[in-house]
């Protein structure tokens, strides 16, 4: 199986290509303006290029549903919803948050909280033991000093774009702040390989992304 991944639910804009499991090519950029707009396809046609295959060669294509980045995800189900029509193959969505919370996995961990961030102290969070495995509800909380206090004899790792803003705020002895690591279409991989197997496929014409929160428009800063 040939799957084309697509993932932009951060600033993270970020493409890759598999055959039967393994990565034939990734491009992605972080990007703090979310150019997704612009670079999405480019990187689409790198890849391609990359792992030297063409478009009809793809079996499936496989997205991030979110949570996330409103602009970011509709860019990315966008293309992918394209790609799904016009090729006729079909469609595969991962959660943002089990892709992010993949970069954790078996490094000795009792939880792992990968958490987006949603602006001001907000996060978009869930709770995956040491094998990558979901065990609480997605969820968009609001951080303060008495967040995850349950969890403070636990060994978790937080990961993603929230924990520079979490780790002055949340006072829990065991744990660990990763900083630095975005979701990223190189671990879609084997979650988009197990979904295809067992076709746990989207309805093209009526997907849509996992928003958790309803989009409010603000003003744009001069």
């Amino acid at each position: 199986m040939t799957i084309l991944h697509i993932e932009t639910s951060t600033k993270n804009c970020s493409v890759s290509i598999s055959r039967n499991g393994k990565m034939l090519c990734l491009c992605e950029e972080y990007d703090q303006n979310y150019g997704h707009s612009e670079k999405l396809h480019q990187f689409v046609n790198w890849a391609l290029e990359g792992a030297e295959i063409s478009l009809k060669e793809l079996d499936a294509v496989c997205v991030s549903k979110g949570p996330g980045s409103y602009t970011g995800l509709r860019i990315g189900v966008s293309a992918a919803k394209g790609f799904c029509f016009g090729l006729d193959i079909p469609l595969i969505s991962l959660n943002s948050l089990e892709i992010l919370g993949q970069t954790q996995i078996d490094k000795g961990f009792d939880l792992i909280i990968p958490m987006i961030d949603a602006r001001r102290m907000e996060v978009y969070t869930a709770s995956f033991d040491d094998n990558g495995k979901m065990i609480s509800d997605i969820e968009a909380k609001v951080l303060d000093e008495t967040s995850f206090q349950e969890l403070a004899d636990k060994k978790t790792a937080f990961v993603g774009d929230a924990v520079e803003k979490s780790k002055p705020v949340l006072n829990l002895p065991h744990a660990e702040f990763i900083e630095g690591i975005h979701p990223s279409a190189k671990q879609m991989i084997a979650l988009a390989e197990k979904k295809f197997i067992q076709k746990e496929f989207e309805d093209v014409a009526y997907f849509e992304p996992f928003y958790l929160k309803e989009f409010i428009a603000g003003i744009k800063k001069s």
